[in-house]
């Protein structure tokens, strides 16, 4: 929630861009797709978000809103389908253009819409994630021992796969959306990433998944886990540097960069405070926070499949006192990305 209320601006500009792209006359249908939506309380907030600007800024008669809500198959859409009469009950008190809501299941690293159908992308989060770990990690040709993720023990050679994944996986998520966008068509992406361009500065978005790596470790040590299994598990995810982001944009030919950005966000999912300096008032409540309402959620899938269902209680046990401790040295922030393409002509 947290990123798209920071996104809002950028999102309005993007929407107003669409807009003036148009072609006259106006077309009946306006293509809206948010990429890996999730389901939860905050899957809602893109589309009311979108409406209410569209609202606002006023609209050609007749036109109709087409949302398509996009994640992989597993996603719980039928909670999402729930929710959708709470979206209908909201009163703005603006004149809304007819909208229509859609579920599509999928992976964004595959064509999910005909050539040149949709108006604007956006996608919040869901990027860092890669559609597979690298082949030769999964395989177990090169190890990553001791880590899940890139770690200060992480090999330099393993460092390199998985940013070649990255280039990969984005490099064909670009050219996917380039196909499926309309001309003057727009894309709005945020993700974790990190400031530096040092590859091993990956600072508290590397020690989030270092402190999940001890207590799987601690797991291993009681006999719970094997240690093999915990050898052959890394992460299929990425936190690029903006630049990375903007080069392999540039490179790709594909969009014009109309906006980047970067602002800090906090571990825990409920920490508001910007004027507390680095303190942590409550380090256990804000560790369980965020380990059972953030975390938990997003890694779940990933454990049970590689571990089994049996060990995700404990290991959450597990992490959050060593989340506490981590906390104890301040509030733990990581960067969030911010890009606004254009398609080129």
């Amino acid at each position: 929630m947290k990123a798209i209320m920071e996104t809002k601006p950028v999102l309005c500009k993007a929407i107003e861009g669409v807009f003036a792209s148009l072609s006259s006359p106006a077309p009946a249908k306006i293509v809206i797709a948010d990429l890996g939506c999730s389901s939860g309380p905050n899957t809602l907030l893109v589309v009311s978000g979108v409406i209410g600007m569209i609202s606002t800024s006023g609209y050609p008669k007749m036109m109709e809103l087409q949302f398509f809500l996009n994640d992989l198959p597993g996603n719980d859409f039928n909670y999402v389908f729930r929710s959708l009469q709470q979206l209908a009950d909201r009163k703005e008190g603006l004149l809304e253009p007819p909208y229509y809501i859609a579920g599509l299941p999928g992976s964004f690293y595959t064509r999910l819409f005909p050539c040149q159908s949709v108006h604007l992308f956006h996608s919040s989060y869901a990027l860092m994630w890669r559609s597979k770990v690298p082949e030769e990690l999964s395989s177990g040709v090169h190890l990553n021992k001791g880590n899940i993720y890139i770690g200060k023990s992480t090999p330099s050679h393993v460092v390199k796969l998985f940013q070649k994944k990255f280039k990969e996986d984005f490099s064909l998520f670009l050219t996917l959306r380039q196909e499926e966008l309309v001309s003057g068509g727009r894309m709005v992406l945020t993700f974790l990433g990190r400031k530096s361009s040092q590859m091993l500065a990956h600072g508290d978005v590397g020690t989030m998944w270092e402190l999940l790596a001890q207590a799987l470790q601690i797991l291993v040590q009681k006999g719970h886990v094997n240690e093999e299994d915990l050898t052959t598990f890394n992460l299929p995810y990425y936190a690029p540097s903006v630049d990375e982001v903007t080069e392999l944009i540039e490179e790709s030919g594909l969009f014009d960069v109309e906006h980047t950005g970067v602002f800090e966000s906090s571990w825990d999912p409920h920490d508001d405070s910007k004027s507390n300096g680095d303190a942590v008032a409550d380090c256990a409540r804000s560790a369980d926070s965020i380990a059972n309402c953030s975390i938990r959620a997003v890694i779940k899938p990933l454990i049970t499949d590689h571990f089994g269902e049996s060990i995700v209680d404990e290991l959450f046990q597990v992490y959050v006192p060593l989340v506490a401790k981590h906390l104890e040295k301040g509030r733990a922030m990581y960067p969030v990305i911010v890009v606004s393409l254009k398609g080129r002509l």
